[in-house]
């Protein structure tokens, strides 16, 4: 059985105990672990643990940890992925798949053809919903580091704050394929997928004028959740740690 990985948020220190509760604790009792059992505890800035299960209660367990483990899965390409917000499960398997293709930041935006609520309150429950996927798929892929989950904003506010590097934008209707790309070799690429519906002719003029080259992925369409994931399958492919 592979060890399980739990996140807890640190600081963390060799040789102390730590509670679990909630969706940790409940992942423990799911696999049926017994005390004595060997996990993996990782702070979710980049510091994990071997460490060993003490006690495992109704609703919580007791972990200690016993020394540092060196394991990295980051991705030399630190890719930011400007998602139109989809609708449901969409969302949750853009996010969850990113996560294990290496993204370093995930910025949710509102378009145009955005179909979902856009009430804040609404909104901020769903960036809690995102977290904890996010901290799931990381548990699951060796990941360390929690990428970096922003509060959503509409298109037009999302501008300034992207890194610099080389921008693409899916266009399933012209545009470069990215492995026809002169892409240089950058340590960040910025990616901007948009909702059902894609990005109207404003946005993607918008795009242009803050740097983003348009981008095809084939001569098929693809859904808007697995249009990114592709295009990140690629990029890392390309110039990051896969393939």
């Amino acid at each position: 059985m592979r060890i399980p990985r739990i996140h807890l948020p640190g600081p963390l220190a060799e040789g102390a105990e730590y509670t679990l509760e909630g969706a940790a604790a409940n992942h423990l009792r799911v696999l049926r672990l017994r005390p004595g059992h060997e996990l993996v505890i990782f702070d979710g800035a980049g510091t994990s643990y071997r460490a060993v299960l003490v006690a495992l209660e109704r609703r919580r367990g007791t972990v200690r940890l016993e020394a540092p483990v060196s394991e990295g899965a980051e991705s030399p390409l630190r890719t930011t992925l400007v998602q139109g917000i989809s609708k449901g499960d969409r969302m949750d398997w853009t996010i969850q798949k990113a996560v294990e293709l290496g993204v370093q930041a995930i910025v949710p935006v509102i378009t145009a053809r955005s179909v979902v609520n856009t009430e804040p309150g609404r909104l901020r429950k769903k960036l809690g919903h995102w977290h904890g996927v996010a901290v799931s798929a990381c548990e699951q892929c060796g990941r360390n580091v929690i990428p970096e989950l922003r509060e959503p904003v509409s298109l037009g506010q999302c501008w300034a704050a992207l890194p610099e590097g080389p921008r693409l934008f899916l266009d399933p209707e012209g545009g470069e394929r990215i492995r026809a790309l002169q892409l240089p070799e950058a340590a960040a690429c910025t990616l901007l997928v948009g909702p059902e519906g894609g990005l109207n002719s404003d946005e993607v003029t918008a795009a242009r004028a803050h740097g983003f080259q348009p981008v095809r992925m084939g001569p098929r369409v693809l859904r808007t959740e697995t249009a990114g994931i592709v295009a990140l399958t690629a990029l890392q492919t390309l110039r990051g740690d896969l393939g």
